[in-house]
This record gives C-alpha cells, structure tokens and sequence, in this order.
C-alpha cells in the first residue's frame, strides 16, 4: 500500500515538472508588438483578383483611354513635359511645329512649360486624326494585316507617329508601304503596341483647336 502510494506520488511530481517545462514564462510586452486590451488588431489581405496581378506595376490602367495616353507618352518621351528630340518634336507626346500650329498653338515656349495644355493638344490632334481616318477605321477596322490586329487606337497611335496620310497609304495597300520615322519606328509598330485601347469618346472633329485659356 505504501509502495503504491510513494509511485502516484511520483507519478504526479513527475508530471507536473513536465508540465512546467513545457509551459512559457510570461514574455516581457513589447511595445511594437503589444496590443492594449482597449485597442483592435485591423488587416487586410489581398483579394483574389489581386493575387493574379503578382507582377502588377501600379498605377494600373489597363486599355483605358488613360492607358492609351500614358503608353504613348512613354513610348515618345518617357513621359517628360519638357523633352525636345534632336529633330524638334517637343513635349510629352513630341509634337512638331506644324501639328501644333494645325491646333492653333503658335507658343512653342510655352507649350513646353504647361503640362495642362499639352495634355489639351494631344485630345485634339487625336480629334482630328480620328475625323481623317474615319473611313480607314470603319474599313479595316478588325482586319488582320503583316499579322497584326488593326483597331481604332492603333490607327490613331500609327497616325501620330507618321501622320494620318501614311495610315491611309499603309492600309489601303495592304500593309505594303511602309513607314519609319527618323528613329527607324515603324507604323507597323505602332498598329501592335498600342492596338485595343479605348479610344471611342474621342469625337471625331477635323477643325478641333485647343482652347488656350
């Protein structure tokens, strides 16, 4: 009788040293760490939509007009207001002397210094583009050519490359004549990059002028 109680005895020291080894001490509070009893832990955690953007390069702005303005504006000048090529194009979207003047803009200076303005004449030459090529796009619009895809935003980004006369040229002959500019880009180029942007509420307006007040 003794024996057995001496080994519950034991028994019972045994495991509640055990039980104490495997118990923490209380940890000291971190500051950085601690949360009060009167305050709440808020988090958020990525949305599944946003998990499949995983290499997503923010602001995002897929084929929205917005997009289309900014891919060009990369595309042309790395989006700098004040850039001037060694062939005179200036400005974020490079425009030369006779798209500008064709826009009413007669001020090269001060085109160059105001952000605002040249986001105004980029609009309009696209209005007026849009209104040159109003048959090109109704024709070819969809159709494959040299393997590409051509669609409104691709005509008008092509158009600013090399004018709206080189579009019609390209597409009437089937992509056969070709155009580069001066840096050898081609409209070809132009028709893929920036090909499916939405570009449907530029009005088309062969007469559009930027107001510059």
């Amino acid at each position: 009788m003794i024996k057995k109680c001496y080994f519950f005895a034991g028994l019972i020291v045994s495991v509640a040293f055990i039980t104490l080894g495997f118990t923490s001490k209380e940890s000291e509070k971190n500051s950085w760490f601690y949360v009060g009893e009167d305050e709440e832990i808020i988090y958020t955690v990525p949305t599944q939509d946003e998990c499949e953007y995983v290499n997503l390069q923010l602001p995002f702005t897929g084929k929205s007009y917005t997009g289309f303005k900014q891919a060009i504006a990369i595309r042309e000048s790395q989006g700098q207001y004040k850039l001037i090529n060694t062939f005179g194009y200036m400005g974020k979207y490079q425009f030369g002397g006779a798209a500008l003047r064709s826009i009413g803009i007669k001020d090269k200076r001060d085109f160059l210094n105001n952000p605002r303005l040249q986001e105004k004449a980029f609009k309009a030459l696209l209005s007026i583009n849009k209104a040159m090529l109003e048959n090109e796009i109704e024709k070819y619009e969809g159709k494959i050519i040299n393997g590409i895809k051509i669609t409104e935003s691709g005509i008008l980004a092509a158009a600013h490359l090399g004018g709206a006369g080189s579009v019609k040229s390209y597409l009437r002959s089937n992509g056969k004549n070709k155009f580069k500019d001066g840096y050898g880009t081609s409209l070809k180029s132009y028709f893929k990059k920036f090909g499916g942007y939405d570009t449907s509420h530029i009005v088309a307006n062969m007469n559009a002028k930027v107001k510059l007040n």
